[in-house]
């Protein structure tokens, strides 16, 4: 609660500094905490319903609404593909959360198909990268079975994390070799890249407030410039660094970092905890790169997540399934 009113609260304060426009932000705040009481409930009295009803709902928005499926009509903003991806992610990796809670065979199995079924579902729809995100959480969540010690990985997926976000500095300060700098802005396009450039010159010009909330498509000439404006960096750290400064980058870390530290502390079983963190690091490599976070579902979808691979279920979980659950009170095994 205090990262989010944090959050939250400079939102506000660099909007009034600036004449910036917070209500997306606050609206994000409001989106992940609704999200993420609802998960923690949903988590303690069904576990294993709820995390199915949820990669059902997260299946079913995608491809229900026309805004978040890739297609011809939107391949020109770079931002509705990503949401379809990271919605996608979070919809296999709570259909992979709801195979773990689950005791029965014919359960998981079921719940694994789902998850593989969410993948081709993104396949069809012309998501490469929602196909391999999914993919990926699947891949994690059965290798998650063999985990004993949960914190040496959720450290590597905040390292992940941190690689991915600074892959994007190291492309627009031209830290990388040219070979693979060409390779990475041809997968990124060169227009997104120099909206990241305009948001370095921003923050250049007030590293401290920024240009304030929802100001970015009126300060980058990039942005004035495109066929299809949204007033969007296409990447959730260029757009805190440039509309809320450092201090703005730095609460949408900890914001991360907070979630990566309820899930190590999390009293639900290992898979399950990892499972969601596989995914929930997804989508911050997605939104790294990306304009995921601008749309309600995806924040929405990442707090039911974090809410169900942290809430305390009603009923004591079975010795096998609370593997690698660290007793209360007692230090953690690294």
């Amino acid at each position: 609660m205090v990262i989010l009113g944090a959050c939250a609260s400079w939102s506000l304060i660099t909007a009034a500094a600036r004449d910036g426009r917070p209500e997306g932000v606050l609206l994000a705040v409001l989106a992940v905490a609704a999200g993420y009481a609802a998960g923690r409930i949903g988590g303690a009295l069904v576990p294993v319903a709820a995390p199915c009803a949820a990669a059902l709902a997260g299946t079913v928005l995608t491809v229900a609404v026309p805004h978040l499926a890739p297609g011809p009509r939107i391949t020109a903003p770079l931002g509705h593909a990503g949401a379809s991806a990271a919605l996608l992610a979070l919809s296999a990796g709570a259909a992979c959360c709801g195979a773990w809670a689950s005791e029965v065979p014919a359960v998981r199995a079921a719940f694994r198909l789902l998850a593989v079924g969410i993948a081709v579902i993104a396949a069809v729809l012309g998501s490469a990268a929602g196909c391999a995100a999914c993919a990926v959480v699947l891949l994690c969540s059965l290798a998650a079975g063999r985990v004993r010690r949960r914190g040496g990985w959720i450290a590597a997926l905040g390292l992940a994390a941190g690689l991915v976000t600074g892959l994007s500095w190291a492309v627009l300060g031209r830290f990388v070799p040219d070979g693979l700098a060409a390779l990475l802005e041809g997968q990124l396009t060169s227009h997104r890249v120099r909206l990241w450039a305009d948001a370095w010159e921003l923050l250049r010009g007030d590293v401290a407030f920024g240009v304030g909330p929802g100001r970015f498509g009126a300060s980058s000439p990039t942005a004035a410039l495109s066929q299809v404006p949204d007033g969007r960096p296409h990447s959730a750290v260029w757009q805190q660094a440039a509309e809320q400064g450092v201090v703005g980058v730095v609460l949408l870390a900890a914001a991360y970092g907070w979630v990566l530290y309820a899930l190590w502390r999390s009293p639900r079983p290992t898979p399950v905890v990892l499972t969601a963190g596989v995914a929930l690091t997804g989508l911050a490599a997605i939104a790294a790169v990306g304009n995921a976070l601008s749309f309600t579902a995806v924040p929405v979808g990442a707090g039911l997540l974090a809410g169900l691979a942290t809430a305390r279920p009603l009923a004591e979980e079975p010795p096998a399934r609370a593997t690698g659950v660290r007793p209360r009170g007692r230090r953690p095994s690294w």
